[in-house]
């Protein structure tokens, strides 16, 4: 499959060709879908029984918390499984077009709400991973395997041979050896994949770590007053070095809304039911407080502290087996605030399909793998660069490049003109959303506008109505 070589089932003198997921996550999923085109098998090793329908699981800790499906990631997620989008508007995830239907606050200013030329989908992560994972499972070549956990792997510092698990809570029993000619790590942001490389001989990747400090809360709440739905699908704050407290309300597939609470690094969002209502009067205008004190809450509040950046750089030189992937969160994950994970999921798996298809060169790991690493590279830009700005941020990829540096100052004037300015609006968003690459913001139009226009007029308090054409 790749390298041209093969694993222990070819000691048997099978030719059957066999790859391994370790983690049935959207991005495990999605990569089992890739791989079912070019294995006879695909086995998917998940640590939690599945769910019968869109309900959380417990290797979802972020499962409870808001995702946003960006634009670059529909896009990805109609390539891979046609017809996705239509799938997910259809079991009800609410489709949010910005600017249009948002009121959004950043950096210090509130953002016009002209016609929209980008679309979030809400809904819960749950439902979304549900579908991903009916559509995938219903390949006959793709099998899970639940309840299990990998707990290495086997082969040598060359090549991986399959990956050894054992059954979750089994405690001391022996692992089982599950031959593959391919094994991909796709087990999230907790992955041992370092530890199992060292098992082997082999040399981990270097780890690149950016960390605000940013912990999250959220709480389920019924709209009681329908004003929300009424003038605004969604509400935002956004946080920056100025001020940085952060909340929205994202409409649910079934009605209700999601409220998500942040601050940084001992000043985080509290759980306890009544402290997290008035932890949002710290947000800079009241209007997300005034709505929690009228809706009515239908969950606990439940928080979440791990929202570091980490890129683990699998592409650099090192003594690594051919044979092994990383992929998702196992390769790079993001401060979930800038909601870009499950989009780099599925911008992944596409990468992926587009290596192991390219007619020019061979499919070798190491290509592969930077394949993966490159989809990767605009969410990183994205979210690194803004955290490196954060008070407090620490980690080895804290300092801003020199690239970076030289940019920052239209990307400044980028961030005072895009909430009033819809040319520059547009691309801002385009890039935010994983549709259009950075280069997108010194499109001519955009650069005459950033460099010689003034700062644009903008709301003086929360637009709650959309502005009209003409």
């Amino acid at each position: 499959m790749l390298d041209g070589a093969r694993g222990e089932g070819a000691a048997r003198g099978a030719a059957e060709r066999h790859a391994v997921v370790v983690g049935g996550s959207i991005a495990g999923l999605l990569t089992a879908r890739v791989l079912a085109r070019h294995a006879d098998r695909v086995t998917v090793v998940e640590r939690d029984r599945f769910p019968d329908g869109a309900e959380p699981r417990p290797g979802v800790p972020q499962g409870r918390h808001a995702h946003v499906l960006l634009e670059g990631g529909q896009r990805a997620l109609d390539e891979l499984l046609p017809g996705f989008t239509a799938e997910l508007a259809a079991a009800g995830a609410p489709r949010v077009g910005m600017p249009a239907d948002m009121v959004q606050w950043q950096n210090g200013r509130w953002v016009r709400r002209t016609a929209a030329t980008s679309h979030l989908y809400t809904g819960s992560r749950a439902q979304l991973e549900h579908l991903v994972r009916a559509r995938v499972l219903a390949d006959p070549a793709v099998t899970a395997v639940t309840g299990a956990e990998a707990v290495g792997l086997t082969g040598d510092a060359r090549r991986v041979t399959g990956v050894l698990l054992r059954e979750r809570g089994g405690g001391g029993a022996e692992p089982e050896r599950l031959p593959a000619d391919l094994v991909v790590d796709a087990s999230g942001r907790g992955t041992r994949a370092a530890h199992w490389l060292r098992g082997l001989g082999a040399e981990p990747p270097a780890e690149e770590t950016i960390d605000t400090g940013l912990a999250y809360a959220s709480r389920v709440y019924r709209d009681k007053g329908g004003h929300l739905g009424t003038h605004a699908q969604a509400y935002y704050v956004l946080p920056g070095p100025d001020q940085v407290y952060a909340g929205g309300v994202l409409p649910l597939e079934d009605g209700r809304h999601l409220v998500v609470l942040s601050g940084l690094r001992g000043d985080e969002p509290p759980t306890d039911e009544e402290a997290f209502t008035a932890f949002a009067a710290r947000l800079p205008h009241p209007f997300i407080h005034d709505w929690l004190r009228e809706a009515v809450p239908e969950t606990p509040p439940y928080g979440f502290r791990r929202t570091a950046n980490v890129r683990r750089r699998y592409d650099l030189p090192g003594r690594r087996p051919a044979g092994f992937l990383a992929t998702g969160d196992a390769l790079c994950t993001f401060n979930p605030v800038y909601g870009q994970g499950m989009a780099v999921a599925a911008l992944g798996a596409l990468a992926l399909r587009g290596a192991l298809e390219d007619p020019r060169r061979a499919a070798t790991t190491r290509r592969v793998q930077r394949a993966l690493l490159e989809a990767s590279r605009p969410a990183w830009d994205i979210s690194a660069g803004a955290d490196r700005r954060m008070p407090g941020a620490l980690g080895t990829a804290v300092a801003t490049p020199a690239a970076d540096r030289a940019a920052g100052w239209y990307l400044d004037r980028i961030q005072r003109r895009y909430q009033g300015d819809p040319v520059v609006g547009r691309a801002f968003r385009s890039v935010l959303t994983l549709t259009a690459p950075v280069s997108a913001l010194f499109a001519p139009a955009v650069a005459r506008a950033v460099l010689f226009g003034p700062e644009p007029a903008t709301p003086q308090g929360p637009p709650l109505r959309a502005e009209t054409a003409g």
